[in-house]
């Protein structure tokens, strides 16, 4: 089956953009994982999928795959290349979409300065919304938060990484780092995703802290690795250090990919995501029927 697909990237986490607002692909895991692979597919972090809205007031429906072909809940920095996507291929001549995931409904925006705005919805914090198993587990104050220990390894003596939980629509640990350049994102990172006490896999966050308006950012994503940029996880970063009292309202999140500015007021107020969204090229591709 040949297929047309936009490549698109926001910061530097890549995408695979379909459109099948004019028909359903049926595509299965295993081509998804074809189209992300870097070495026979196209290449991408995510696969981006534009459907057309089953319910009124809702514009599009947006699914996500992961690199490994499993859908996901949410994906942000595909939110702003999604909104630009619609736009630049005549499916809407708005600036503002409401678009439904499987997390529930945002509200992308395309700016004049050619950035995009996402309202990604609040953040909870609660360990049921990430489910993670707190089971014998003691939390640890810190400002208006709690972070969690984390035992990797079962030796007397070995480091403890204490995390703060976060939903986005997704799930998230985040752990506050010296220097993210030195950080075990490699090691920690997927150890983390698949931890046990996270059954659902979790995307890791390794922010260090500038300033309380600035932070640098690594994220080992579920099912996609590490990613140039992950548009959740900086929402869960910065929202978990407003949270710890860390950080202020506004901060800007320096990833290896590009710059993102995130927004939260706190308390039961939405975070708003703001960053680049590019189109990369147009092309097509056979894909097999079993890859």
């Amino acid at each position: 089956m040949r297929i047309r697909f936009t490549k698109m990237q926001g910061a530097g986490n890549d995408f695979v953009v379909l459109d099948e607002t004019r028909g359903r692909l049926n595509l299965t895991a295993a081509q998804y994982r074809f189209l992300a692979d870097r070495h026979f597919g196209v290449g991408a972090d995510q696969i981006l999928t534009v459907r057309p809205a089953s319910v009124a007031g809702i514009d599009f429906e947006y699914v996500i795959h992961n690199a490994d072909g499993g859908e996901v809940e949410q994906c942000g920095n595909g939110a702003r290349c999604f909104v630009r996507y619609v736009r630049e291929h005549g499916l809407s001549n708005k600036d503002a979409l409401r678009v439904s995931t499987l997390a529930g409904v945002i509200e992308p925006r395309l700016n004049a300065d050619g950035r995009v705005t996402v309202d990604m919805g609040q953040p909870a914090f609660d360990p049921e919304a990430v489910s993670f198993d707190t089971a014998g587990l003691q939390s640890t104050a810190v400002g208006g938060g709690h972070t969690w220990p984390l035992a990797l390894d079962t030796h007397a003596d070995a480091d403890v990484p204490a995390v703060i939980v976060v939903s986005m629509g997704n799930p998230h640990a985040v752990q506050i780092v010296d220097d993210v350049d030195t950080a075990p994102v490699a090691e920690q990172g997927p150890r983390i995703e698949r931890h046990p006490r996270f059954p659902r896999r979790v995307n890791v966050g390794f922010m260090q802290i500038v300033d309380r308006s600035h932070v640098r950012l690594r994220v080992y994503e579920r099912g996609a690795g590490e990613t140039l940029a992950c548009g959740t996880g900086a929402c869960a970063a910065v929202a978990a250090g407003i949270r710890l009292g860390l950080l202020d309202a506004r901060v800007d999140v320096q990833t290896r990919g590009g710059l993102l500015t995130i927004e939260w007021a706190g308390a039961s107020s939405t975070v708003r995501m703001t960053g680049p969204a590019q189109t990369v090229f147009e092309g097509e591709i056979d894909i097999p029927d079993n890859p």
